[in-house]
């Protein structure tokens, strides 16, 4: 469950720098870094949910 969130996390970083995704607060090809945080809080609970 945890590796498939990371690629899809990560897929989303690659897109989103090729073609921003249009979302409120990812308008920018520069905001990919917000998906980044997103993805570091989800993996920090997967792992919480996990113990």
């Amino acid at each position: 469950m945890g590796k498939i969130l990371a690629l899809l996390l990560l897929a989303a970083m690659v897109v989103h720098l090729i073609k921003p995704l249009n979302l409120p607060g990812l308008r920018k090809r520069g905001d990919f870094w917000k998906i980044a945080v997103v993805a570091i809080a989800v993996m920090m609970v997967a792992t919480l949910i996990r113990m």
